[in-house]
């Protein structure tokens, strides 16, 4: 039996070539592999998840509702279906980087494999094997599958959604179509709405192809709908009907609703930037604002001009320079593929599978494609991790169709088309990085030119030379794609915005570009952030009030930018600070000596996390069995530096922007008088901006507690401890 099993592994499918079956596993082994190296580098890589992580590790409720702390007081602002892989990885073997991580490396391995069977049924071994390399080697891939953020499962579970579609496609399956829906249900528990980014092409391309009559079709369909809408709802169901007193507020709501969440700061709120409570919204809806024409970018993307506090939106989108180089390099490939696969089917039956599958999975990258390019709300590149398998999977079809073709001129023009301007986009992306690799940029040119002129005029009629430089272009296409995961993998990424690719180009560690001003409140010289990122200063400028950034936005308390030190201490002359951190202003409005994330135990910042020292730790462990949490600190990366350092529950004041209504000051009050909280973190009032009604919240706690309790010097930074008052 066992035998048997084994040979079966081995060999694969009767149908198959005997290569195939060997070919997918070392596919799948050397992407493991390459997932895999350095993971440890990245430690807790986002500690908003990890500290999720640990703390559905050791609480069952915890667990269910996606809270940030065994305490319960607020969850992540996302449903918690990516936490359950890594929290139950932690509850079986222990907390640490390769337990948090290894679960997304898995996704990852299980991505490539469900693309390669979607792709084989129809196109062959050799088009699923593309598929799965292009995969598994595309920069943000490579980025996301090895950090704990949701969109790794996301990925999965839409390619496992259109793998099912495409099943269900084959004779009009309905138990297909149902586990589609129920797919899509569970990426909607991993990242809410844009879970359905690629509903509409299948459900449109069933509806028109599928091999039944309409009305049992559109009855398929209403069935799949329905599994989507049970395997999604039943915990939104839980969580709105489950009494608010005895659960864990809803963080990213403003009225503790996950309904709230989804519709609203996770749903139009990312299309249109009306999100209450976000970095970068309108300050009359609960966003910091900033004078016209000034903006704040995570994650790259213009710093002056148009475009709003997420970068300039537009078809160019995909292409600019802070998200090229993480997804677009095959991307004009996809293009031409798709439309070549079109007109190759353009004549099949109406249930053809092939143009099918064209047209679900470029359905799918087209509308992912809208919605990125035009969306006004938070944006980051490494959504585009989304676009990964769609991409990947019209690469592998095309190519073989093409190949197929190529005896016709129109085939082997348009196969040497996709191989030149694959080679011209990589060139240029590569341009943007001169100083890194510089003999690649031209190499992948010269070797993407020679193949297409080989396809053109020897690949038609001798198929080993047309083996030869059909190789040669694959190698050309993919050098620079794999170049920039090769130095994705090598380094290590921390924080809540990331990108891939070479330190010194728009990847590295991610981090946000802002105006600088120098010590007189001019600007100061070009400073950088992680990656390089330009930090353009602003000569002539006059510095802000103090506790206000640039141009009047407020900082409650005078309290940080993004990754300052205690009181809003920033890089000198516009320096970033380290970690992913850029500086910002102190109360007088000049600009402080960098310091890393708030000095040893020192508060931490929106997007990154506080390093914790020895004698922080040690206090803060002290009698914790005594206390629910441990230490309260506004901002949920905050919290979560001193709970993934102690093991021990640290409530997020405000959630993650420090932002949400929760706990309110007389919540707060209350927990205090029962002998609940241990500390409160008080350097720089904490690492979050608190913006809008939530804020007035932290603001109004944090000044509380500094007028009633004693201060406490830690590695020094500055803690007040509640059980001792003034």
């Amino acid at each position: 039996m066992t035998t048997t099993v084994l040979r079966r592994l081995w060999r694969g499918r009767a149908d198959d070539a005997p290569w195939a079956r060997p070919a997918l596993l070392a596919l799948l082994l050397a992407t493991g592999l390459l997932y895999l190296w350095n993971l440890s580098a990245s430690g807790y890589a986002n500690s908003f998840y990890s500290a999720a992580a640990q703390a559905g590790g050791e609480s069952w409720k915890a667990f269910f509702f996606g809270s940030l702390d065994a305490g319960n007081a607020i969850t992540v602002d996302k449903p918690p279906a990516a936490l359950w892989p890594m929290a139950l990885s932690v509850r079986l073997f222990g907390l640490g980087s390769w337990q948090i991580l290894v679960p997304e490396v898995l996704m990852g391995v299980a991505t490539v494999a469900v693309l390669y069977a979607a792709v084989r049924r129809r196109f062959g071994a050799g088009a699923g094997l593309l598929a799965g390399t292009v995969l598994a080697l595309t920069p943000v891939a490579a980025l996301m599958f090895r950090f704990n953020n949701p969109d790794a499962l996301l990925a999965l579970l839409s390619t496992v959604a259109v793998y099912c579609v495409l099943r269900a496609l084959e004779q009009g399956a309905t138990k297909w179509l149902v586990w589609a829906g129920v797919a899509l249900g569970l990426a909607f528990l991993a990242k809410t709405l844009q879970a359905f980014l690629v509903l509409p092409a299948p459900a449109v391309v069933y509806a028109v192809c599928a091999p039944v009559r309409i009305g049992r079709r559109l009855g398929q369909l209403a069935l799949a709908g329905l599994a989507l809408v049970v395997s999604g709802g039943w915990w939104v169901a839980v969580v709105e009907l489950w009494p608010k007193s005895s659960r864990p507020y809803v963080g990213g709501s403003q009225n503790n609703s996950f309904l709230e969440l989804t519709f609203g700061y996770n749903g139009l709120g990312r299309l249109n930037g009306d999100e209450v409570g976000s970095v970068g919204g309108g300050a009359a809806r609960g966003g910091m604002s900033l004078p016209e024409g000034v903006e704040q970018l995570p994650g790259g993307g213009r710093a002056m001009g148009g475009g709003g506090g997420w970068g300039e939106t537009g078809l160019g989108r995909m292409f600019n320079d802070s998200v090229g180089g993480q997804i677009s390099w095959l991307l004009p490939a996809a293009l031409i593929l798709l439309v070549a696969g079109l007109v190759v089917t353009r004549r099949a039956a109406r249930t053809d599978t092939a143009r099918a599958a064209f047209l679900v999975w470029g359905g799918a990258l087209l509308t992912t494609v809208a919605v990125f390019s035009f969306m006004a709300g938070i944006f980051h590149e490494y959504y585009t991790i989304a676009l990964a398998p769609y991409l990947a999977a019209l690469v592998g079809m095309g190519a073989a169709v093409l190949w197929e073709e190529r005896g016709r001129w129109a085939a082997s023009a348009a196969l040497a088309a996709t191989v030149a301007g694959t080679a011209w986009w990589a060139y240029t992306l590569l341009g943007r990085t001169p100083d890194w690799l510089p003999w690649l940029r031209t190499t992948v040119l010269v070797a993407g030119l020679v193949a297409a002129a080989g396809l053109v005029f020897a690949g038609r009629s001798d198929r080993r030379l047309g083996l030869a430089f059909a190789g040669l272009g694959l190698a050309a296409g993919l050098a620079g794609p794999v170049a920039y995961t090769l130095a994705t993998v090598d380094a290590g990424h921390q924080g809540s915005i990331v990108t891939a690719g070479p330190a010194g180009g728009r990847g590295g560690p991610g981090g946000m570009r802002f105006l600088s001003y120098g010590p007189d409140g001019r600007g100061g010289v070009q400073g950088t952030a992680p990656g390089n990122q330009a930090l353009p200063g602003n000569p002539g400028g006059t510095p802000p009030a103090p506790g206000t950034a640039p141009g009047g936005g407020q900082f409650p308390g005078g309290g940080q930018f993004p990754g300052g030190g205690q009181d809003g201490q920033g890089g000198q002359d516009g320096q970033g600070g380290q970690d992913g951190q850029a500086g910002g202003l102190g109360r007088d409005g000049s600009r402080r000596a960098p310091t890393a994330p708030g000095g040893p135990g020192g508060a931490g910042g929106l997007l990154n996390g506080a390093s914790v020292g020895s004698a922080t730790k040690a206090a803060l462990s002290a009698d914790a069995g005594a206390y629910t949490w441990v230490a309260a600190a506004v901002g949920a990366q905050n919290a979560a530096s001193y709970q993934l350092a102690t093991g021990k529950p640290v409530m997020a004041i405000g959630g993650f922007n420090g932002s949400d209504p929760s706990p309110t000051l007389a919540q707060f009050k209350q927990y205090v008088a029962q002998g609940r909280i241990h500390y409160f973190v008080g350097s720089g009032e904490g690492g979050g901006m608190r913006m809008g009604p939530g804020g007035g919240t932290s603001s109004a706690i944090a000044t509380w507690v500094a007028a009633t309790f004693e201060k406490v010097t830690l590695d020094g930074s500055t803690f007040y401890d509640l059980t001792k008052r003034k």
